[in-house]
């Protein structure tokens, strides 16, 4: 034996990376042995095409000979290939692989079935043909490999994160047969977890130090070339690796996890192979190790794999059954957690939650929402209400200021609700197993005393691959070490049992969780931006008028699987990387071929549902106004008249009612008109008597004045509707980032004096117009319209942008102080600083809003509103609305021209209070045929609208109605409106409005008609007013858990609305509703998993 020697800590590291080096000294270190002999594949053949073909049609392809080295492509094509294989006898008791290497994805086939991805940077480069040739076992068999020509994070030109590169080419640089040595394969990761620990550890550390003198022990004894003297090695290690840790060690809960974007750098079609490519890898590796657990995510993607891979699909559910694939997230894609308004968020957890229950046999009981740009305060209300206790992400390790102070805590949102939230202390979900990783998990941990277990996120992610066998071997390797924590292959249903054990001593953080980069997605690509939420009002709409319809109207039929293919396209374009616009171009055109698509089966339902509704009643030349929203509306609306001309009349609808169209020209109301002057410098004034709008000749807004006070909104030497355009610059991510720098490049927009010109010249309606130049490229119009009676002067925009690296704003300063602004968000409201005393403050120089934001003081106020932006900032006194990112480098055809932003000035005394009057009549827009009537401007919140009698084409208008009498109620006369119950703290629950309508009657039925248990409608019961919504939470919180509807709620505000009792066999009965008629259904609900039925009795 060798006399002991002292070792030099650098060069006995190096020496020993160096014998595990896949790059240094492979001919003489051990990974050179990881492979024994090798042999050609017998024959290569292959095809190429430009579809994504099912496997039973490319195999019957031509397919022609193929050398390694051969260049196949372009982007977004496939190369199939058929790999015929003859394994020598000589390699009989060995374990033999196929090792394949491309720059593109691949997917191997065998006897028809999906069985391995393989995929150079995920790690994956070889497929076990088999782990021991027997005998009896077949010598030849043929493969086929699916090649995308794409890479794992797509194809982007010169940076990953660039426009894809239309003709980048596509290569196999190995295809051969070879012997795999398991035996060196367990000695380079016992040699690699070895060498973590020593440089984790350091030079300070004992423990450290008897990692390296192991390793280099296990370097003298091991010869790569002579087999026998592993076992010599393999004892030093597991001498090493089974010196245990103590009792208070930290614990660490390791899941496989493979975070796939539904789309990104890559299409949605191709996201679907991805799925099959990563999650058969899964399988492979739940069979191999039973204690494995792989966590998955997102409905949608489940939902394709079912479609497209039905074999794995069923594989997937028996090792759910086994406990090994478990669903996570709830939800039917990860989507955004900001820009989603309420109802959407509530139906991806319908849709998602629904799915899982049906294919898996449960709901999941955790939020996982890994990788998305800051998470709303309203969520945790939304979760509980659906089932959801607990929550994962690690998002917000990304804030460029702030480090978040907490890795597990409790969440509260906007009413109170809580869960428990996990943010794994590593700061990925894609880890991969290795002792840095492992440490990090550990020292970085923000709550130390506090609880004693986190998550371990490993697989690789975003464009899939997941888990590899070489992770399952380290992580069971640290199974109980000394000197690192105790590391165990676990579940989510573990790790949050484990923290809610510890949960006494947690902190509670209370409102939005808010990612401190990204700020620009708020923004980027508006035309996605609008077509959200043209498409989220159109689904609310269609679901309103079809309940009501319903309701009315014995002989229609709610179209139910139709509104379902509808929110499942919405839900899927609302992924976080779409409708934030941080997806490739050809992304962003599916995404726009989606809303179309709504748009057009939505306005025709909606068409549809108008006309039964309002059946045998059409107005004077079959023109009826619909309001579609909870209060009565007096507004100013363009009338379609005979000859295609157009007439302004002013119009009062009941709430969620209708009203006939006024036959002639109406004569000016009791209020004041509206008068519009022209001064001799060019400027305008418009004034209706409840506001007075002055305009400098270029257009700017130089006065708003609330008439019964007096007060000006306008801060004093400022003036308001002021475009400004900034720099766009990032430091990296185009498209997701705007920086607080460039705030430092503010260059206001200024106008040529003389552009201003009166439009409309009052009575009715005033309005004035001008012309822009925004830079040398782009240019703007804006029409400024004030309406009789109307306490807002409303902003149409339309912008033909042609400008890079260029961020355009609008700009209103207020004559309010305040050190808070109010945004409106999902299901309420959020107030955040006007100033920046602390980094937290300034990190929120660009925030995101849904419809309005306010700046108001004690009895005065000033409110900004829009129909289809989100991005904000408050700074001081100045409300600033974001219009335009171009995004260039990520869309570089994409220009955005035409974008008409539609928006609003709202001044007064309790401006805020009036807000939520205000949501529907400025969030308005044209539905129907798609064409715009009159002075109305596109893209606008279906308010009222003018439905033509049945006998005649259909055209539905937006109108504004805010006031007054007239026109037919859809509810009881004189109905008392319901009161929820107290919730159990004293306060009345918020009154949520959602539109959740599916489970419906059908006409003259007299078996139960079966429907999903999560897809129950009780819109029908907005039929009662404005404020008898059903708290749709509390409704999920029923069904969920079995509650029948006529128990009485605890902080649940379920019944039926006051008036509705239950008749001797405990039924409800709609009294004189709906022109007098009863009707009576039977309603119960069935256990968890079963459906809800109801039934129209005979006569009814």
């Amino acid at each position: 034996m060798a006399a002991p020697a002292l070792k030099h800590w650098r060069t006995t590291l190096e020496r020993v990376e160096k014998f595990v080096s896949p790059l240094y000294f492979t001919d003489c270190n051990l990974h050179g042995r990881l492979f024994g002999d090798s042999c050609p594949v017998a024959a290569l053949s292959s095809f190429q095409t430009a579809e994504r073909l099912p496997y039973q049609e490319a195999v019957r392809q031509e397919f022609r000979p193929a050398q390694i080295g051969d260049s196949f492509g372009p982007t977004w094509w496939t190369c199939w290939f058929r790999v015929e294989l003859t394994i020598p006898e000589a390699w009989v008791g060995q374990e033999v692989h196929l090792r394949w290497e491309s720059d593109g994805e691949g997917l191997v086939w065998r006897d028809g079935e999906p069985v391995q991805g393989l995929t150079k940077e995920g790690e994956k480069t070889s497929y076990v043909l088999t782990d021991r040739l027997e005998e009896g076992d077949p010598r030849s068999l043929t493969l086929y490999v699916e090649v995308a020509c794409n890479g794992l994070l797509g194809a982007g030109k010169g940076s990953m994160i660039a426009a894809p590169d239309p003709e980048k080419m596509f290569q196999v640089s190995r295809a051969e047969l070879a012997v795999f040595r398991r035996d060196v394969h367990r000695l380079l990761v016992d040699l690699e977890l070895l060498l973590g620990i020593a440089k984790g550890l350091g030079e300070d550390n004992q423990r450290s130090f008897q990692a390296l003198y192991t390793a280099n022990q296990m370097v003298n004894v091991c010869d790569p070339a002579q087999p026998e003297t592993f076992p010599v090695a393999q004892a030093l290690a597991s001498r090493f690796f089974g010196q245990r840790g103590g009792e208070s060690q930290h614990t660490i809960h390791a899941m496989g996890h493979c975070h796939i974007d539904t789309a990104w750098l890559w299409p949605f079609k191709e996201t679907v192979r991805k799925c099959a490519r990563s999650w058969v890898s899964a399988v492979q590796l739940m069979e191999q190790n039973p204690e494995f657990i792989f966590a998955c995510s997102q409905a949608q993607q489940l939902e394709w794999v079912k479609s497209h891979y039905p074999g794995l699909h069923a594989r997937l559910q028996e090792f759910a059954c086994r406990g090994q694939f478990v669903p996570v997230g709830g939800t039917w894609v990860e989507m955004d957690g900001n820009l989603p308004s309420g109802e959407a968020m509530v139906r991806q957890f319908l849709q998602g939650q629904n799915f899982f229950l049906r294919e898996f046999g449960k709901m999941c009981s955790e939020f996982w929402l890994p990788d998305t740009f800051g998470y709303s305060a309203q969520l945790p209300q939304i979760m509980r209400s659906c089932g959801i206790r607990h929550f994962l992400t690690q998002k917000l390790s990304w804030n460029l200021v702030n480090s978040f102070p907490h890795h597990t805590f409790f969440w509260e949102g906007l009413d109170g609700s809580r869960v428990l939230a996990h943010f794994p202390p590593g700061d990925s979900y894609g880890m991969q197993g290795s002792v840095e990783e492992v440490l990090k998990t550990v020292v970085k941990n923000r709550d130390k005393g506090r609880t004693n277990h986190s998550a371990f996120l490993f697989g690789f992610g975003d464009g899939g691959g997941g888990p590899t066998q070489t992770m399952v071997d380290r992580l069971k390797r640290l199974h109980n070490t000394d000197g690192l924590p105790r590391v165990q292959l676990s579940s989510p249903g573990r790790l949050f049992s484990a923290l809610e054990t510890d949960s006494g001593q947690l902190c509670t953080w209370v409102g939005e969780l808010f990612l401190e980069l990204h700020n620009g997605t708020y923004t980027t690509h508006a035309q996605i931006k609008k077509g959200n939420r043209e498409c989220e009002r159109i689904l609310h709409d269609v679901e309103l008028l079809s309940s009501l319809a319903v309701a009315r109207s014995a002989q229609f039929l709610y179209p139910a699987a139709q509104l379902q293919d509808l929110w499942r396209l919405l839900l899927l374009n609302q992924f976080h990387d779409v409708v934030t616009g941080s997806c490739i171009e050809l992304v962003a055109e599916e995404a726009m071929c989606h809303y179309e698509d709504i748009r057009a089966h939505g306005n025709t339902l909606l068409s549809a549902a108008a006309a039964a509704l309002c059946a045998g009643e059409p107005g004077p030349e079959g023109l009826l106004i619909v309001n579609t929203l909870p209060w009565k509306r007096t507004e100013v609306l363009a009338l379609p008249r005979p000859g295609g001309a157009h007439s302004l009349a002013l119009v009062t609808v009941p709430s969620m009612g209708y009203a006939p169209a006024p036959t002639s020209l109406q004569p000016l109301p009791p209020q004041q008109p509206v008068f519009v002057v022209q001064e001799a410098d060019g400027s305008v004034t418009l004034d209706n008597g409840i506001i007075r709008v002055r305009l400098d000749p270029t257009g700017c807004l130089t006065s708003l004045v609330l008439v019964a006070s007096g007060r000006e909104a306008i801060a004093e030497g400022t003036v308001g509707n002021q475009f400004v355009l900034f720099d766009d610059v990032p430091l990296y991510w185009d498209a997701w980032d705007v920086m607080d720098y460039h705030l430092e490049t503010r260059k206001p927009v200024r106008g040529q004096a003389g552009t201003l010109a009166v439009g409309i010249e009052g009575g009715m309606r005033g309005s004035a117009w001008f012309l822009l130049q925004i830079g040398a490229n782009s240019r703007l119009s804006q029409e400024v319209v004030l309406d009789v009676g109307c306490p807002y002067v409303r902003f149409h925009t339309e912008v033909h942008w042609h400008e890079a690296h260029k961020f355009l704003k609008v700009e209103f300063p207020a004559r309010v102080r305040s050190p808070q602004a109010t945004y409106e968000v999902q299901f309420g409201h959020l107030q955040r600083p006007t100033h920046h005393n602390t980094s937290w403050d300034w990190a929120r120089f660009e925030v995101w809003a849904h419809r309005w934001m306010d700046l108001s003081e004690h009895g005065f106020g000033l409110a900004l509103l829009n129909d289809c932006k989100y991005g904000a900032s408050v700074r001081g006194n100045v409300l600033s609305l974001s219009l335009l990112i171009p995004g260039r480098w990520r869309y570089p055809r994409c220009l955005q021209p035409q974008l008409p932003p539609v928006g609003a000035a709202c001044p007064g005394p309790g401006a805020r209070c009036r807000l939520e009057r205000l949501l529907g009549v400025l969030a308005c827009g044209s539905v129907g045929d798609g064409q715009t009537g009159g002075d109305q401007p596109p893209g606008q919140h279906a308010g009222p609208q003018a439905v033509r009698g049945p006998r005649q084409p259909r055209r539905l208008l937006a109108a504004h109605v805010a006031a007054g009498s007239g026109g037919r109620p859809l509810r009881p006369p004189g109905a008392a409106r319901p009161r929820w119950p107290p919730a159990p703290s004293g306060r009345p629950p918020e009154a949520h409005l959602f539109s959740l309508p599916s489970a419906v009657p059908v006409a003259g039925a007299a078996t139960p008609t079966k429907l999903s248990l999560l897809r129950v409608g009780f819109c029908l019961w907005k039929a009662w007013g404005g404020s008898a919504h059903f708290h749709l939470p509390s409704l999920i919180h029923h069904l969920l858990n079995n509650k029948p509807l006529t128990q009485e709620p605890c902080y649940s505000p379920c019944s039926l609305p006051k008036g509705l009792s239950p008749d001797s066999q405990g039924r409800k009965t709609l009294p004189q509703a709906f022109g007098g008629k009863g009707k009576i259904y039977r309603v119960w609900v069935a256990a968890p998993g079963r459906d809800l039925g109801f039934q129209r009795p005979q006569g009814g």
